[in-house]
């Protein structure tokens, strides 16, 4: 367990890897006896100076949501991060690569709340009546710290969220089923990845059911009005300047973004 000043140093570190884009050691290396909840109460203080500096919290994102990634992270769960609104980005949009320390693209839904939702003991059903609706999303991750990293070196690391991107065509949550959305990535007129949303945990309200009832032991909760990235269903796929990204989604249309 880390000291306050421990933690407050951890999260100032971070703050200025992403300011300077210049990635720092790996925080478990740095502090050994850094837990679980030591690395979500890092991510908070860093959430907290970028509010404090004028971002605005819009919603959260979802990590390591298939076994594979947690197998490779050594935990059984997911975990998550937060989303300010200067990391939202519409389709179309020509992104800066020189934002990023390392960015990557992975293929999501994102959901957004039509009503508060809590836990404890929410399920897929109790996320599909509290949601507005679901769209396509990309989420760009990137990594502040060196690597090979822990667990905890990624939740403090606000869970390796970079920025995200909405577009294609927004439906109610029992329009569809959302079981069974499908994407393709392309870069560059390649197919570089493809897949289906039910492989984030069999269901992608899952993770949102997993997320709400995590948080009620905290004294948190999903708001009307807040975007989930509920997890990815494809791999990354490394991105650089000169790189131009199609994701078809089908039914639900196609995201497009240009890398500068």
């Amino acid at each position: 367990m880390l000291s306050d000043q421990q933690r407050r140093d951890a999260a100032q570190a971070l703050l200025n890897a992403d300011r300077t884009r210049k990635p720092i050691r790996q925080l478990s290396l740095t502090y050994p006896d850094m837990t679980l909840e030591d690395a979500y109460a890092v991510q908070g203080l860093w959430a907290q100076a970028l509010i404090d500096g004028g971002a605005r919290r819009v919603g959260t994102k979802i990590g390591l949501t298939s076994r594979a990634m947690q197998m490779a992270s050594n935990i059984t769960e997911p975990d998550y991060g937060f989303l300010m609104d200067t990391m939202i980005y519409n389709d179309g949009a020509q992104i800066e690569a020189g934002r990023f320390l390392a960015p990557r693209l992975e293929v999501e839904l994102a959901f957004v709340m039509g009503e508060d939702l809590e836990g404890p003991d929410a399920r897929v059903h109790d996320v599909m009546r509290a949601t507005e609706f679901v769209t396509p999303a990309l989420e760009i991750i990137d990594y502040r710290t060196d690597v090979p990293r822990k667990i905890v070196d990624t939740i403090a690391d606000n869970a390796a969220a970079g920025a995200m991107v909405v577009g294609g065509r927004t439906v109610r949550p029992f329009d569809i089923d959302i079981r069974w959305v499908g994407a393709t990535l392309a870069k560059n007129g390649v197919i570089e990845e493809s897949g289906v949303s039910a492989a984030v945990m069999g269901h992608p309200a899952a993770g949102i059911a997993w997320l709400v009832n995590k948080l009620h032991p905290l004294g948190g909760k999903l708001r009307k009005g807040e975007i989930v990235l509920a997890g990815s269903f494809t791999r990354p796929v490394t991105i650089a300047p000169g790189d131009t990204i199609a994701v078809d989604y089908g039914p639900l249309g196609s995201i497009n973004v240009g890398i500068v």
